[in-house]
């Protein structure tokens, strides 16, 4: 880049750059990709064994929610003190990302040996939780679960940012459609376990049984650092990226608040919907489970085929920029239709079916949010970028659980709740829209 340009950069914005001109430096623009290349077979291989991680990664956070009703009654919980436990795995989640320590773990060292050490830590915990007899000692297990569940999305990124973008919409889909399955398969069986065995034997049989995937994940996980490909990239795009300059982009604002504001939709679903379920539409824990588990699995469903379609899309020659950012923009609208479900209480069918229309929103964007990301920050900052960018936005972990239980025990209700979570939806598709405006790797040293 010229010297007058880059001096022009620094003036538009010296706290947040001028993501337009930097990568026009970096890529002219896209071009139809007329030699795309097949996801190999090895490739498919580790795209499903993350995607087994991500089922267990989720299964294990959602444990907590799901048994929450049996937990309030036997430890005596209150609304807000439950709320407070159901936030507490994201304190330790999304602080170890958010002071750059998962990335730089992950950026530094082999990805697939720090997915495997994260992996055995945050099954341990689960297995434990199993076994506590007082509150401090599960609000502690949950700490540790968060610790160890930290690496997983930047290992993610930084494996799926060497794959061609006509890739990553699926690759990230399947990603997504796990964190969904995930919740919605452990509805299911650990509805049933549950109903069965209780609650302690819920965390005992997922936590135990989840590490025989260590085994095959030792033979087909990445040993090495980055593939010859996206050494390349990273060559052309400029490797000298760092969290310093990552915060000056204005890009990078708008993937972190639009990523937070999905979040909470999610999040707040994962955490009160079970309760919010049982408490307020009188289901019992065995068809809670049922219509817990058809939820997610939506959501599943509209990840997968919106990852699907765009891929196809940009691999006809459709322009990443307008493909991947009219879904995520699009789809959190979609979601803010759960604003409605406050003006219909009373009426279940009528709010099931706005919870539904909100989820496949939600599915939407979830598909391509990371593709964005990962095709920002480029192959040698995917785990820096996505570190610093899931920690901040998985403090909505912590507010959408703590906020939604104090709404309960103040109105006795969860309807503002609902309200709240729609309205951040609207707060997360104005960021995508205004503040991420093309999808091309930023080029650092223009920065």
């Amino acid at each position: 880049m010229e010297p007058a340009n880059a001096l022009v950069i620094w003036a538009r914005g010296r706290i947040c750059g001028d993501c337009e001109e930097l990568m026009a430096a970096a890529a002219p623009g896209n071009i139809p990709n007329t030699n795309a290349v097949r996801i190999t077979r090895r490739e498919w291989i580790v795209i499903l064994l993350l995607v087994l991680s991500v089922v267990i990664n989720y299964v294990d956070r959602s444990n907590l929610g799901l048994a929450m009703p049996l937990l309030e009654r036997q430890f005596s919980f209150s609304a807000y003190r439950a709320g407070e436990l159901l936030s507490a795995f994201f304190w330790t989640y999304a602080l170890v990302q958010l002071f750059g320590i998962a990335g730089e773990l992950t950026d530094r060292f082999p990805v697939g040996w720090v997915l495997m050490l994260g992996y055995l830590l945050w099954s341990t915990a689960t297995a434990f939780t199993g076994m506590t007899t007082s509150y401090a000692a599960l609000f502690a297990l949950q700490l540790v679960l968060g610790l160890g569940e930290s690496v997983a999305y930047p290992c993610y990124s930084r494996i799926f940012a060497a794959m061609p973008q006509e890739h990553r919409g699926r690759a990230n889909a399947f990603i997504d459609a796990g964190t969904k399955l995930g919740p919605a398969g452990g509805a299911f069986v650990g509805g049933l376990v549950l109903v069965h065995w209780g609650w302690r034997m819920l965390f005992g049989v997922f936590g135990v049984g989840a590490l025989i995937w260590m085994i095959p994940w030792y033979f087909a996980m990445p040993r090495d650092g980055l593939s010859a490909k996206a050494e390349r990239e990273e060559a052309a795009s400029g490797a000298t990226g760092s969290i310093g300059k990552m915060v000056r982009l204005r890009c990078a604002w708008g993937t972190t608040i639009g990523h937070f504001s999905g979040n909470y939709f999610y999040y707040f679903l994962l955490a009160w919907l079970p309760t919010y379920l049982v408490q307020e539409e009188k289901l019992s824990i065995r068809n809670m489970s049922r219509l817990t588990a058809a939820i997610f699995l939506l959501i599943a469903c509209s990840t997968l085929v919106s990852g699907w379609i765009s891929d196809r899309l940009i691999a006809r020659g459709a322009s990443a920029t307008s493909v991947r950012l009219k879904l995520v923009v699009g789809g959190q609208l979609i979601a803010s239709s759960l604003l409605a479900i406050a003006l219909v209480h009373g009426h279940p069918m009528i709010s099931l079916g706005l919870l539904a229309i909100a989820c496949i929103g939600h599915g939407g964007y979830a598909s391509n949010h990371w593709a964005i990301a990962q095709t920002l920050a480029g192959p040698a900052m995917a785990g820096r970028w996505s570190s610093l960018q899931n920690g901040v936005a998985n403090f909505a972990g912590i507010v959408a659980p703590w906020l939604a239980g104090l709404i309960v025990q103040t109105r006795g209700s969860a309807r503002l709740a609902f309200v709240v979570a729609g309205g951040v939806a609207i707060i997360g598709a104005t960021s995508w829209a205004l503040l991420v405006r093309r999808v091309e790797p930023v080029n650092w040293e223009a920065v």
